[in-house]
């Protein structure tokens, strides 16, 4: 079972707290760097597959909860979701767009070509989120509720987003959503 919204944010707040305190962290820099690695390859992939949709999560809540063998092992159908145009998730699409781009700010000198990659793939997300507006819950329903629904909404992510991105225009942005 994969859900992306509890993902990107934890993904998020793990680059926020390496990019604050990484010069603390010793040698688990590495540690969270690679976590964060994980995550953000797994989340492009999600955001790049295929154009006009970001997959948001894997496998059948109701089911796979009630499974307790090893994942090596389950033989379930492994039901895949997105939100679309037709099928909004601004705020979990905001979520991912703000992941992505504090990862881009934790590889920004290690690996300056992932991370460009990292902040064009949030802003394109981002833009996605502010395009097709829309709850993940209200349109992906019982995929996601009672599990990670989405209370806070999309204004609240993009918060998230515009700390961490760099975007020309940034403040005009800010104002059209509030």
């Amino acid at each position: 079972m994969k859900f992306n919204f509890p993902m990107a944010y934890t993904t998020s707040m793990l680059s926020w707290a390496t990019i604050e305190y990484g010069k603390r962290m010793g040698p688990q820099i590495k540690e969270a760097r690679a976590a964060i690695r994980w995550a953000t390859d797994y989340l492009l992939k999600c955001a790049t597959s295929t154009p006009g949709r970001l997959y948001v999560g894997v496998g059948d809540p109701n089911v796979d909860h009630k499974c307790w063998e090893r994942p090596e092992d389950m033989d379930t159908v492994r039901t895949v979701y997105w939100v679309s145009p037709n099928n909004p998730g601004s705020d979990v699409a905001a979520e991912t767009a703000a992941a992505l781009a504090a990862a881009s700010i934790v590889f920004r000198r290690l690996d300056p070509t992932y991370s460009n990659k990292l902040l064009r793939t949030a802003q394109q997300v981002y833009h996605f989120a502010l395009q097709y507006q829309g709850s993940y819950s209200h349109s992906l329903g019982s995929a996601v509720c009672p599990f990670y629904c989405s209370y806070s909404g999309f204004k609240v992510k993009s918060i998230f987003y515009y700390v961490f991105s760099s975007v020309e225009g940034k403040i005009t942005m800010h104002k059209t959503i509030y």
